[in-house]
């Protein structure tokens, strides 16, 4: 490739362009394609290389504690789970329509993964997505407060297109906790996306939210235009230790 062509791509940021501009032009040649043909194909493959390094950055952005993915779920030892309505779910239309989803199941029935994956597939499509347990999101909300910075923290987790909030309902909150909390959910609501996990029934939240006209604020706006979806109380965690004769870990997601 010439020098002129390297310095250009250099300059209009084409790195791979730069890189991919003689192979796509040898096979261009051998397939006897069109110069409109060629070109968009190398078009094609600097959009792809720029989708794929924006869907690695979304990823690492979103702050997963592992990377869990659809593919890698067993579905036929949670039979319960409507399979289909996950794989739609994955597609992201929830999340252009702000709609909510509240993962209510027993501990090690599935929830993080479920919507650790649903995260994953969304940070692949582009979107900005940060996931976080209820406790540590508490925590830092308080932190921003003390600091005088609560407005600038609560306006950045209203910009995500999607927050998932992990391990609602594990940990009791102070009632500062849950005021802070109801910000972040009330600025969200039917405006931003939202991924709940629980192991509570709504029927117990208030074992959580101390203030009941606050649970009752806070179930309202996670419920309206929600999936909700019970993934049970069997542990898929505890039956496969078991079936590994080893003794089950013990867990609280």
């Amino acid at each position: 490739m010439s020098t002129i062509v390297t310095q250009l791509c250099k300059e209009l940021r084409l790195p791979t362009i730069r890189r991919d501009a003689m192979r796509v032009a040898e096979e261009a040649e051998r397939q006897q394609l069109s110069h409109l043909d060629y070109l968009e194909r190398l078009l094609q493959t600097e959009l792809d290389e720029r989708s794929a390094r924006r869907a690695q950055r979304r990823q690492k952005e979103a702050n997963f504690p592992l990377v869990k993915t659809l593919e890698g779920f067993d579905f036929h030892r949670n039979p319960s789970l409507r399979v289909g309505e996950i794989r739609r779910l994955a597609e992201g239309a929830y999340i252009d329509d702000a709609e909510s989803i509240v993962f209510i199941g027993g501990p090690g029935t599935g929830k993080t993964h479920l919507a650790t994956a649903l995260g994953v597939a969304a940070a692949e499509q582009g979107r900005r997505v940060r996931f976080v347990t209820a406790g540590r999101l508490a925590n830092e909300l308080v932190e921003a407060r003390d600091a005088l910075e609560l407005s600038r923290v609560i306006a950045r987790y209203a910009r995500l297109e999607l927050l998932i909030l992990d391990e609602l309902g594990y940990l009791p909150l102070s009632k500062t906790d849950a005021e802070l909390l109801f910000q972040v959910l009330s600025e969200r609501t039917e405006l931003r996306a939202v991924i709940v996990t629980t192991n509570l029934p709504f029927a117990e939240w208030g074992s959580v939210f101390p203030d009941p006209r606050l649970c009752r604020a806070v179930i309202d706006r996670l419920t309206h235009r929600a999936h909700l979806i019970d993934t049970g109380t069997k542990s898929m965690r505890l039956e496969e230790a078991m079936q590994r004769g080893q003794d089950p870990e013990v867990t609280t997601t």
